[in-house]
């Protein structure tokens, strides 16, 4: 009988060789539409953007989002033992259940525009009998990384694969746009170290201070994390060893969120930094994941930028947000109702008896940005 992590590792191989890229023939009717809308060439921007990849994810010109879920995967991180974090663990465990009936602040915003909110434990350090939270508990939070790998690479498999159901669930049940976040004290120690094996950085350039924390602790989580990394020797080149030696589950759980909503051709918002992170794991297990992926905010984290940028993506907006949960989601999902709003109502310059021969000259090249000359 095969090992586990085998299967595992094939079930996960075959999601990825399942998921496809863009449609490009309604991409590009997407940009021909917009082009016989009746405003100046590209004066929407960043909607039209959104609109032409949303044409490419669905295979439709016009589409409606018009249910749309935010999957925020709950989870501990044993490298709190180090005092990394200034909340104490037990903070994972209240936030978890708060946010499933409503009460944090990804939930609220969730619910002010009309998305719902999928709370999921993948290794809270606690019992939790609440039918508002989906249970799929790996462990009891991960082992301390300062200490040894925070997981076995089978529950790394097994956490990304979790991923993955749900998001296909979410498909299945007719969501048309999920977003990814998370709950986990501890998790922007985990993220760092994450992110400075699969970038190369230095720990100082990658690594934030969280929710906040004091200079001394501070200096200690830089510390941490460089002695987890040289402890455990995670391999840059081997994303799922990455994640199991000095990742998270959370972390596993959101990469394979991202793979499994490109798997299921629905878009899939990236929240913060820890989001980014993992959308940066799951583009470098699948490349055309990234393709499917739609950045929120820019986070204040340090790191956001290294991971957005090895992403090759740009952030919606900044409002200087730095809370995670999933918060970013209900607001980049606005921009995406606005995006389709614009291609689905807007009229042509024919509809809006407009002739735009006008238009002609300045088509042919950028007429809009200010030059020298």
């Amino acid at each position: 009988m095969k090992h586990g992590a085998d299967i595992y590792e094939k079930t996960l191989s075959s999601v990825i060789k399942g998921v496809a890229p863009l449609d490009a023939h309604a991409e590009d009717e997407a940009r021909e539409y917009q082009s016989r809308l009746a405003k100046p060439p590209g004066s929407l921007g960043r909607l039209e953007e959104l609109s032409v990849q949303l044409a490419g994810i669905t295979g439709r010109v016009h589409n409606e989002l018009d249910k749309k879920r935010v999957i925020s995967f709950c989870a501990d991180n044993g490298v709190t033992e180090e005092g990394v974090a200034s909340a104490p663990q037990s903070v994972t465990l209240s936030q978890t259940l708060n946010m499933a009936h409503g009460k944090t602040g990804a939930a609220v915003l969730a619910k002010r525009f009309g998305c719902e909110m999928r709370v999921c434990d993948v290794g809270v350090n606690a019992e939790i009998n609440d039918p508002a939270v989906t249970d799929r508990k790996l462990a009891y939070g991960t082992q301390n990384i300062a200490k040894g790998a925070a997981m076995t690479r089978d529950q790394a498999l097994r956490a990304v694969l979790c991923g993955v159901e749900l998001a296909c669930a979410a498909a299945d049940d007719g969501v048309k746009v999920i977003g990814v976040g998370e709950m986990g004290i501890g998790n922007t120690t985990t993220s760092s170290a994450v992110l400075s094996v699969l970038t190369g950085r230095a720990v100082e350039e990658v690594t934030g201070r969280g929710a906040g924390i004091t200079d001394e602790a501070y200096k200690r989580k830089l510390s941490v994390i460089k002695k987890a990394i040289t402890l455990n020797e995670p391999d840059k080149n081997d994303v799922v060893d990455v994640i199991s030696k000095v990742g998270g589950f959370d972390i596993a759980a959101m990469a394979g969120a991202f793979i499994g909503a490109a798997y299921s051709r629905i878009p899939a918002v990236v929240d913060g930094f820890i989001s980014v992170v993992a959308a940066l794991c799951a583009y470098r297990l699948c490349p055309l994941s990234r393709e499917y992926m739609i950045p929120s905010h820019r986070s204040f984290e340090i790191g956001y930028a290294a991971a957005v940028n090895e992403l090759g993506l740009r952030p919606l907006f900044d409002l200087g947000m730095r809370l995670g949960e999933g918060s970013g989601c209900p607001i980049a999902m606005m921009m995406l109702d606005g995006a389709c709003a614009v291609i689905n109502g807007m009229a042509t310059f024919c509809e809006a008896n407009i002739n735009d021969e006008y238009l002609d000259e300045i088509r042919k090249t950028d007429s809009f940005s200010v030059k020298d000359i």
